[in-house]
């Protein structure tokens, strides 16, 4: 485990934990403000953590985040990927810049986890506005962070991460001689290329260095092929492996997708497809089976606070104290096709919880919490690509 923490020193971490279709607006949103709403459906999951968590209303992106489930993207960025260019971070999500903090100080700046479907994430996006894709196979995931590396594997990674960055090195001078010979719109493509390459190259350079570095040893195995399992039993290992790698510093930062449901309705007794139940209509047969769904990951959202809340640190506090844990949705309304009052609920990380905060609706960016959150990690920047300060209202302890 992560002993090398000393006192006060106990990092802060984040996780970001996005599902593709929202929850439905009423099983979500309390009617009442302030410290004494009543807790509807989906929230009454996670009621014995009132305390450590906030819940927002009001809160999304505007005209950034519209286009229905082509706007979902912008869940964690708060800009439309095409409407990137420009921007001197491009459409970089909030974990993204905070694992830009964290450099090489853990094994991996950042992780990307899914329980659907590994052909591209619409949760994390680098500063070159490229989407980072996900890791599904969760016997790759715990190798990663657990499992020793032989010597022979570990001679061809040494050899195979110099070799790709002398390849980098090439591939940028032909770019830099390309530069020279195209238009303004091309050379703006081109500079995009270059943040990419440099990206990959830091990355690369930081993961030589933790090459020789033993992985920590933990006592939990998964079970016996866990990818084939279902939905329902598969996620609470993805949570399982996440804690993990919190504290054992592997990583501070994590990203974890859920969308796709996969086979045999993903173990849930529902007789249609999530997609299909998402657009609802309000009729109640309908609800009633995308409620269970929707009870399951905050259930399941819930019992991931009681892993980090019972982890002790160094510092006298909980892994849950240590760490900004944040569900929620680019979809505000799927039946609608609506990216608008976004689900947003934030757990953890050294705030002062225990409110349904509302805002006034289409007046306040989601990047807005974003910002809070990067500040309380400990970047020091007053923006984040459309905030327009803090969130109002939302204070440390």
């Amino acid at each position: 485990m992560a002993d090398n923490f000393k006192g006060k020193d106990v990092p802060t971490r984040m996780v970001c934990v996005g599902t593709n279709f929202g929850f439905v607006p009423h099983l979500f949103f309390p009617k009442e403000e302030g410290a004494n709403y009543v807790a509807p459906e989906l929230i009454q999951q996670l009621e014995r953590h009132r305390r450590n968590f906030t819940i927002f209303s009001g809160l999304d992106h505007g005209v950034e985040g519209v286009g229905g489930h082509q706007g979902v993207h912008a869940f964690l960025s708060g800009v439309l990927s095409k409407n990137s260019r420009g921007l001197p971070e491009k459409n970089i999500s909030v974990d993204q810049k905070a694992a830009s903090h964290v450099g090489a100080s853990t094994r991996y700046p950042s992780m990307q986890l899914t329980s659907g479907s590994e052909g591209g994430s619409i949760l994390s996006w680098n500063s070159a506005g490229v989407a980072i894709p996900p890791i599904r196979d969760l016997r790759k995931i715990f190798a990663m962070l657990f499992q020793p590396t032989g010597q022979g594997e570990l001679s061809s990674l040494k050899k195979a991460n110099q070799q790709q960055i002398s390849i980098l090195d090439l591939v940028e001078s032909d770019a830099r001689l390309l530069k020279k010979r195209v238009g303004i719109e091309d050379r703006e493509k081109i500079d995009q290329y270059f943040t990419s390459i440099r990206s990959l190259e830091k990355r690369l350079t930081q993961s030589a260095a933790w090459l020789d570095r033993p992985k920590p040893k933990v006592s939990y195995s998964l079970p016996n092929e866990p990818n084939e399992m279902d939905f329902v039993d598969r996620v609470p290992l993805y949570y399982d492996l996440a804690t993990l790698a919190l504290q054992t510093d592997s990583t501070r930062v994590i990203s974890l997708e859920f969308s796709d449901l996969g086979p045999n309705s993903g173990g849930f007794p529902v007789t249609r497809g999530y997609h299909q139940l998402t657009h609802h209509g309000k009729v109640d047969s309908y609800i009633k089976e995308l409620s269970i769904i929707e009870r399951f990951h905050t259930k399941q959202f819930g019992l991931f606070l009681d892993k980090l809340k019972a982890i002790k640190e160094p510092n006298g506090k909980n892994l849950l104290d240590n760490t900004m844990a944040l569900l929620g949705s680019g979809m505000g309304n799927a039946s609608s096709h609506s990216n608008k009052n976004l689900p947003l609920l934030l757990a953890g990380g050294g705030f002062k919880h225990g409110n349904h905060m509302r805002f006034e609706p289409g007046k306040t960016p989601a990047s807005n919490l974003f910002l809070s959150m990067l500040q309380r990690f400990g970047l020091d920047t007053d923006t984040f690509n459309r905030s327009s300060g803090t969130l109002t209202g939302l204070e440390t302890v």
